[in-house]
């Protein structure tokens, strides 16, 4: 059964004018347009929309969208399962902050103690693998299969080591919000934070300044970097570039 704009509108949540543009972009082709200018949708559309609108939920702009679904190989099922792998991460890691909600309750009501690392919990160790998959997935499927691969390979322990170490160096860094971030004890953290990526993939200059271009810009790290400091996403950024300067291109 193929779909008009209007049904596939209202079947999707979204405008007929997001359907218009997304074809203007070239991120949604109608499967056919009849003489009088109608559009219709079939099954492959529907699909893509699908993907669309996941990505979307993701945090993904539409550019970045289009070349993801436009590269070639891209394969519809395991796109799907690694969204549903996001998925039950986000539902674990919702979950994990409802909790840590709760906690921080009972201890504003003078009702148990709570230490600073746990009135952080569910903001950095539980997330940064989901993350750093995510952030892999700027630079091409290589990548991600790389960070799951890597991150398949650990141990549990180990595992817990690594994203113990990346929750350290975040609050570390925090910490630092308002100081140069050129000084001494920011750089070595941020090499902290370089040596811990390759956990997950090799991150080469490139790579970093996108990173803290995305860990600034990009609604997702944004939100998550000001649960611990309002201004730690532009200080990590103006971190990342200076260390970078330092590196070799490529």
């Amino acid at each position: 059964m193929d779909y008009g704009v209007k049904q596939l509108a209202d079947l999707a949540g979204v405008s007929r004018r997001t359907l218009h543009y997304y074809d203007e972009i070239g991120l949604l082709r109608p499967t056919s347009v009849g003489r009088n200018g109608y559009r219709s949708y079939g099954q492959e559309a529907l699909l893509r929309l699908q993907q669309v609108l996941f990505y979307r939920e993701l945090g993904l702009e539409l550019e970045a969208i289009r070349s993801i679904l436009d590269r070639p190989g891209f394969d519809v099922t395991k796109a799907l399962q690694e969204h549903r792998r996001t998925l039950q991460q986000r539902i674990h890691r919702l979950e994990g902050l409802i909790g840590t909600i709760d906690k921080t309750l009972r201890f504003t009501k003078g009702q148990t103690t709570m230490s600073m690392d746990e009135l952080f919990e569910g903001f950095d160790e539980e997330t940064q693998a989901r993350y750093e998959v995510e952030a892999a997935q700027l630079w091409g499927e290589d990548k991600v299969k790389e960070s799951r691969r890597n991150w398949d390979r650990c141990t549990a322990e180990r595992k817990q080591a690594i994203l113990a170490e990346a929750g350290e160096i975040y609050r570390g860094l925090a910490r630092h919000v308002g100081t140069d971030p050129a000084q001494a004890d920011v750089q070595n953290l941020i090499a902290r934070w370089h040596q811990n990526l390759r956990n997950f993939y090799q991150p080469n200059r490139e790579i970093l300044l996108g990173l803290a271009q995305a860990y600034a810009d990009d609604p997702r790290f944004a939100a998550f970097f000001t649960r611990l400091h309002p201004d730690l996403p532009a200080f990590l950024r103006r971190a990342i570039e200076h260390y970078c300067r330092h590196l070799p291109a490529g």
